[in-house]
């Protein structure tokens, strides 16, 4: 089971949290302050630390910077009434993965932190597995009811990327400076031909499909 640390003072704020993460299947530990979370951290090993800033003895940016010492990749997301840029960018700048400004709806938490556990297991495994379709980054290979699909590297590395951010809307332009790095050659057709592409290899995935997102571009919707 998914071990979550929430780190709040507000103890209403802390249970509900907890109590919503417990009831979608997380097991979860909470802690009022900086200094019991690193605590905690030293006696278990959690697989999100959901924290507040402005905490007694030892604030959020403090104990994300502790973490960041000897932890690089345990995702860490801010929920703070601190609703201005500079805060949001430190946090950032530290190594967080994410921010969210109270008051907020705990559905909106929720679905963030399946987010951003999704993205950071892709990270760690380099792997992605939706219904009948998995794509290995590390061996480069994809497959369809456990049988080797040919794609390009190019093909691979676009729908690897929209697999990562399911609903994810990717422009036109930002596939080309991304994949394309501006190819004088490349155009927004380039763009649709090689989605065009995609979409006939993997017609028969159950799990996904590519939607245009019509004057924009494309994303991934899970089925």
């Amino acid at each position: 089971m998914v071990k979550i640390l929430v780190v709040e003072d507000d103890r209403a704020l802390n249970g509900l949290v907890a109590t919503c993460l417990r009831d979608n299947g997380y097991d979860v530990k909470s802690c009022y302050d900086g200094v019991q979370a690193l605590d905690a951290l030293e006696n278990a090993h959690y697989s999100m630390i959901i924290s507040d800033i402005m905490m007694p003895r030892m604030d959020g940016f403090e104990l994300a910077e502790s973490i960041r010492l000897t932890d690089k990749t345990t995702p860490i997301i801010f929920m703070s009434a601190k609703d201005d840029k500079p805060s949001k960018l430190y946090g950032y700048k530290i190594g967080i993965d994410d921010y969210i400004t109270k008051p907020f709806d705990i559905d909106v938490l929720v679905m963030k932190v399946a987010a951003v556990l999704r993205r950071a297991q892709i990270e760690n495994d380099k792997t992605i597995s939706i219904g009948n379709f998995t794509m290995n980054a590390d061996e480069h290979t994809a497959t369809l009811d456990g049988e080797d699909i040919t794609l390009t590297v190019r093909e691979f590395d676009i729908l690897f990327k929209f697999l990562s951010y399911p609903k994810k809307t990717f422009t036109r332009s930002a596939l080309m400076e991304e994949f394309w790095d501006y190819d004088s050659s490349a155009t927004s057709r380039t763009v649709d031909v090689y989605i065009a592409k995609i979409r006939e290899k993997t017609k028969d995935a159950t799990g996904f499909e590519i939607q245009t997102v019509h004057g924009l571009g494309y994303k991934v919707v899970l089925k």
